[in-house]
């Protein structure tokens, strides 16, 4: 199965530095984030996706709606997606950051979960897609640390591959048949 896995346009939590790991707690898109969906969606225009998956968070299903624009496919919505839980929703960004910097795939904030944790989240999402649709191409809106933990699957130490980033509405494209990832791309905006 083909796998674009897209990080969502800008959000307001990303221009004020603010974590919202709590999809309850609404953090739409700001007008950047708008036009970085669509720039995202004309390059994806011609892509003829078989499948579509959102996280639970509106940032997330936002962008997904104005990536489907010209598709016509159904967004399931599915938590596995979702932004890494830390239990810091409403701190800033740089108080989980300075947290987990000494071990960033080991540690787990009180109420949240490691990066390792995270991983197996994705792991588990992508492995039952690529079972159900094997020969489909299916687009995710995500976020930008599942989108890492998606891509440390892909290596032998996901060390290498922890304090990566993402830019807003940049793609991850995965080749991913159940059991084993073939390959992997990256699409910067």
């Amino acid at each position: 199965m083909k796998i674009f896995l897209v990080r969502h346009g800008e959000s307001e939590g990303n221009v004020i530095h603010q974590i919202n790991d709590d999809p309850h707690r609404i953090v739409n898109l700001t007008a950047r984030g708008t036009a970085q969906a669509e720039e995202a969606a004309d390059r994806l225009r011609a892509m003829h996706f078989t499948h579509a998956y959102a996280s639970e968070f509106p940032r997330a299903r936002q962008t997904a709606a104005i990536l489907l624009r010209n598709h016509d496919v159904h967004l399931t919505i599915d938590a596995r997606l979702n932004e890494r839980r830390s239990g810091m929703d409403g701190l800033p960004v740089a108080v989980f950051n300075d947290l987990v910097r000494s071990d960033p795939l080991r540690i787990k904030p009180e109420r949240g979960e490691s990066f390792l944790e995270q991983m197996e989240r994705l792991r588990s999402f992508l492995e039952e897609i690529a079972a159900r649709h094997p020969d489909g191409t299916a687009l995710t809106v995500s976020h930008e640390n599942p989108i890492i933990a998606a891509l440390a699957l892909t290596v032998d130490d996901p060390e290498q591959i922890v304090r990566d980033s993402i830019a807003n509405c940049a793609w991850v494209e995965l080749d991913w048949l159940a059991g084993c990832p073939a390959s992997i791309s990256l699409r910067a905006r």
